[in-house]
């Protein structure tokens, strides 16, 4: 899975704002929530410029001075502003995620626009995927502030068309300018009107005036209606998203009209408006996809203006770095304050960036501000706090709602048929069939066989062209990766496993029983095999023609029933042998995967064995566990790809069947972690519940444990009730936070693991609060190598007072040192079930070592005490070797590999301890504490004549001596 490896090169703008356009805040209703806000405009933030900006247009010269002079004009302007500020400040759920400060003007990249002709618009297009490569060099780039400027022949510029396939960021170029006027900064006019083209398409041919159209929406405006004829250029009409209204420009389809107090349709009065015969000197700025660039006709136009994106990294890097920059609320979906620290959002950017400069294929889909919100999205997934709920799959589906939410394919066509509705079946079924032969590279031949296929009428090609000029460049981009020139890929990599998903959600619906009998024979003669099976095992006569219908009827929906359920098991199938298949040298999981791709660090190997074009789609799993979820169907519902309750139903049945007898496999820490993931997306317990309820070691030693992946593992495995007989977090880069998020899962397990961490005294009150828990039932608790020190210790023996389950402890290189250790002789005693205490490797003088053995041999339960590596004398030693040999009971102290003059029983553990050490401790400390083991087997090899003794201490000191060798020491 290569998460950057396919992406695109499209078009909008650097943001006036947000990268996403958001149809949902740009959709003015009949009614706007502006009626009794008194509130004063707040001062504008801060802002970046790039390229120049509306910002920068002064009033231009001519016979108007300033028209709305009077109080009562004033005063109502200035509610309109306050009232537009409201509407058009207002951010989606989608975006409230990147913090409480984050807001349109803080996070702003002027677009870069060119400038075109109606030759260019109108000339058919030779690319399949996009027109960038065509004439860019020739089109000049075009600043904001120039695009009512003067035209090239010095005539002045009235009607300004900004176009943009989908996902370029026309919604947001609208929103930013609205907000500019509103904080003064478009000083060249003192009226801005902005109409939803959606909005006045819903009203039909209802008639209305231009003045109760503006009234109806923004009420303010009344005092200052009868100063619009006046105000000429200095009043500016923002109509966005022409492709929702079907203009007549045809005196016989709309007859003229001057007067802004006649009624009309909404569409008449915006064709005169634009025909310049009503109000012909106000200033109009129209945003469109391309399909609907023609609805105007050209002499109506005196600009056409494309927006292309960011064309330089640049720009990128700028985006990123405003958007990354923002801070986040500071708490996890567990209520635990964990934020991303400043050094940690440099970090990511500066990553970022020389992943942009260096990779071709991210920087070519971060081209389009849409996908720079994806990868910015799915960066805060991985390393902020993660919200309640959020998924990898529902970031996906926001995306998609961001984009395609409303949008229609053609506004003209009577089918009303939804954008994202096509596209799932066309790049839908393009997925589809990659993921089916595994691979991400696509042929020409392979592109328009998904698109043309079923096409017989002049208006399903139509529809076709449409989608090509105003979406198919958001899906698809032509590679530009050494080797694979002249095939597209998916603009970014992941949405091929998610369209896919949606494809075969949209496919099962379609391939219902619930159709009419035309259907039913068609499917009846596409399966007649099986059907002639199944007739032939109920013992019936199999026909050699067409079957009556009534007799169709009877036997079709046991057969069909049968060929969906097969069809269902082999989706489970796919999916549980995708999610579990070794196929990567390095099989990193899944999250780390993502990460990698994105910020530049080099992903899983595949396995040099392995032919070069089986692509692994890992994704696909967590994906078809997240499109069964109900927000995400709801979402896909939205967009007019409906998935039904009973198909989801039953996915999750068969996926459940599969995953039974899969998951009773000891899998690897990284695929368990997949596995875990899996469920996350699902965000459904009851079902997690089931497949996991077998489940009974959580192996993740070395995974390396982001805040994310501790929500994850807690929120599939938190709310179980069945033990964990070990849970092994060893090696796992486990910070305080990430303990805390995870408590409730320690608190099922017997056997805890937390060795090689990044655990310091604060952790030790998380782990003093598992410890008092009334629920704990940990055992064995393994704290080794991890930062502790005396003070943390010192909390650690409050929990381990009032605990009664741990019966071994391990605090093995844990930086105690004298003061820890004395800590622990003084209350040891508070404790009365530990059987084990392994406070090896410490630094601890003879003294304090003495009086911990001595608490040691007191306590009441305690067997086994380990004090090797420690900074003992040899007297120090054989005083603790005497110490244990003295009379009977009392734990055993283990401070050598030798006892007397014979090997220790324990010279195994201590020499195992330090091979699973080697590269993490220090070499010179470790080599001379081994040469100090090794003159201890060498003095009781020569005081003893037994010849077992002596080659049981030889065959130890070849151990020693192999160790040291490793260390680069000398065993002499």
């Amino acid at each position: 899975m290569r998460w950057g490896c396919h992406l695109p090169r499209t078009s909008w703008g650097s943001g006036l704002g947000r990268t996403v356009p958001l149809p949902d805040e740009l959709r003015i209703q009949s009614s706007w929530p502006f009626k009794g806000v008194h509130h004063p405009l707040r001062p504008p933030r801060a802002f970046i410029r790039h390229h120049g900006n509306s910002a920068d247009s002064a009033p231009p010269p001519g016979r108007h001075g300033q028209l709305f002079r009077s109080i009562s004009a004033t005063e109502a302007i200035q509610r309109h502003r306050r009232n537009l500020t409201e509407w058009f400040s207002r951010l989606p759920r989608e975006e409230r995620q990147f913090g409480p400060t984050f807001a349109l003007d803080t996070v702003h990249v002027d677009p870069v626009i060119r400038e075109s002709t109606p030759d260019d618009l109108l000339r058919p297009s030779t690319e399949l995927a996009t027109g960038h490569q065509r004439t860019q060099a020739e089109l000049p780039p075009l600043a904001l502030s120039q695009l009512f400027d003067p035209d090239a022949c010095g005539r002045r510029v009235q009607t300004v068309v900004l176009y943009g396939t989908v996902g370029t960021g026309k919604s947001t170029l609208v929103r930013k300018m609205v907000l500019d006027w509103c904080y003064g900064r478009l000083p060249a006019f003192e009226l801005l009107i902005p109409f939803s083209c959606e909005d006045l398409s819903s009203l039909g041919s209802t008639p209305a005036s231009l003045c109760q159209l503006v009234t109806q929406r923004y009420t303010p405006l009344k005092e200052v209606l009868p100063l619009m004829n006046a105000a000429g250029s200095r009043l500016l009409f923002v109509l966005h998203g022409l492709e929702r209204l079907n203009l007549d420009f045809r005196l016989a389809g709309t007859g003229l009209c001057s007067d802004p107090e006649e009624p009309g349709a909404p569409a008449a009065i915006m064709v005169n408006l634009l025909r310049k015969y009503m109000l012909p000197e106000a200033s109009i700025l129209v945003t469109t996809r391309p399909s609907a660039i023609g609805r105007i006709p050209s002499k109506y136009v005196g600009r056409y203006g494309e927006i292309c994106g960011f064309s330089d990294t640049n720009l990128q890097k700028l985006y990123f770095q405003l958007r990354l920059n923002q801070p986040d609320c500071g708490y996890g979906a567990g209520g635990t304050g964990v934020s991303v620290t400043p050094a940690q959002r440099d970090n990511l950017i500066q990553m970022l960036s020389r992943n942009l400069e260096g990779h071709h294929q991210i920087a070519a889909a971060c081209f389009l501000p849409s996908y720079c919100w994806l990868v910015c999205a799915t960066l805060h997934f991985l390393h902020a706090p993660t919200s309640a709920g959020q998924t990898l799959t529902s970031i996906y589906t926001s995306f998609l709602r961001l984009n395609f939410n409303g949008e229609t394919l053609d506004s003209t066509d009577p089918s009303n048929l939804s954008l994202m509705s096509y596209a799932a079946r066309t790049m839908g079924k393009l997925a589809y069939e990659g993921v089916s032969s595994r691979k991400t590279y696509f042929s020409e031949e392979d592109v328009r066989g998904c698109l043309e296929a079923g096409i017989k009428t002049e208006e399903e090609f139509q529809l076709l062209q449409i989608f090509r000029r105003d979406a198919l460049r958001f899906f698809l981009a032509p590679c530009v990766e050494p080797g694979h020139l002249g095939t597209f890929v998916f603009t970014e990599s992941l949405l091929e496993e998610h369209l896919n998903l949606v494809f075969i959600g949209l496919a099962k619906r379609t391939m219902g029983l619930n159709q009419g009998y035309p259907e039913v024979l068609e499917l009846f003669l596409a399966v007649g095999g099986y059907i002639c099976l199944e007739l032939n095992l109920g013992g019936l006569v199999v026909w050699k023609a067409t079957p009556p219908p009534m007799l169709l009827f009877q036997v079709v929906p046991r057969v069909f029933g049968r060929m969906v359920s097969k069809s269902r098991e082999a989706v489970a199938q796919a999916m549980v042998l995708e999610m579990f298949r070794e196929e990567d040298y390095y099989n990193d999981d899944v999250l780390d995967q993502m990460g990698a791709s994105i910020l530049g660090v080099e992903g899983p190997r595949r396995h040099p064995d392995e032919p070069p074009e089986d692509e692994v789609f890992e994704l696909f799993p967590m994906f078809m566990s997240g499109l069964l979820s109900a927000h995400n169907r709801a979402v896909l519902a939205q967009l007019g790809c409906p998935i039904k309750n009973l198909d989801a139903l039953e996915n999750a049945q068969a996926i459940k069947k599969k995953l039974g007898k899969m998951g009773r496999q000891v899998l690897p820490p990284s695929e368990l972690l997949d596995h875990l993931f899996f469920h996350y997306e699902f965000q459904n317990q009851r079902f997690s519940a089931e497949v996991l309820g077998s489940l009974r070691q959580l192996n993740l030693a070395g995974v390396r444990m982001t805040p994310l992946k501790c929500t994850v593992v807690a929120s599939v495995l938190g709310s179980g009730r069945h033990p964990l007989d070990e849970v092994n977090l060893a090696s796992c880069q486990l910070d305080p936070a990430g303990l805390h998020t995870l408590m409730p899962v320690l608190l099922r397990a017997r056997k805890l693991g937390l060795q090689l961490n990044n655990l310091g005294p604060e952790a030790c009150r998380d782990l003093r609060d598992l410890l008092l828990h009334d629920q704990c039932q940990i055992t064995t608790l393994r704290l080794s190598n991890n930062p502790l020190t005396a003070a943390g210790v010192g909390v650690l023996m409050d929990g381990l007072a009032g605990n009664t389950s741990v019966t071994h402890l391990s605090l093995l290189h844990t930086d105690l040192g004298d003061e820890g250790l004395e800590l622990l002789a003084a209350q040891l005693d508070r404790n009365k079930q530990l059987q084990e205490l392994n406070v090896a490797y410490n630094g601890a003088g003879d003294t304090v070592a003495l009086a911990l053995a001595k608490a040691a041999r007191k306590h009441p339960s305690l067997e086994l005490l380990h004090l090797y590596f420690n900074e003992l004398s040899s007297e120090g030693r054989q005083v603790l070797r005497d110490l244990g040999g003295s009379g009977e009971g009392g734990a055993r102290v283990v401070a050598s590999l030798t006892e007397g003059t014979a090997v220790s029983e324990y010279w195994s553990v201590i020499l195992s301890e330090v091979q699973r050490n080697l590269n993490s401790w220090d070499p010179v400390r470790v080599q001379r504490h081994l040469k100090l083991l090794l003159r201890d087997l060498e003095d009781s090899r020569g005081a003893t004549l037994n010849p077992w003794r002596k080659a049981q201490l030889l065959r130890v000191e070849s151990e020693v001596k192999t160790l040291l060798e490793q260390l680069g020491g000398s065993g002499h």
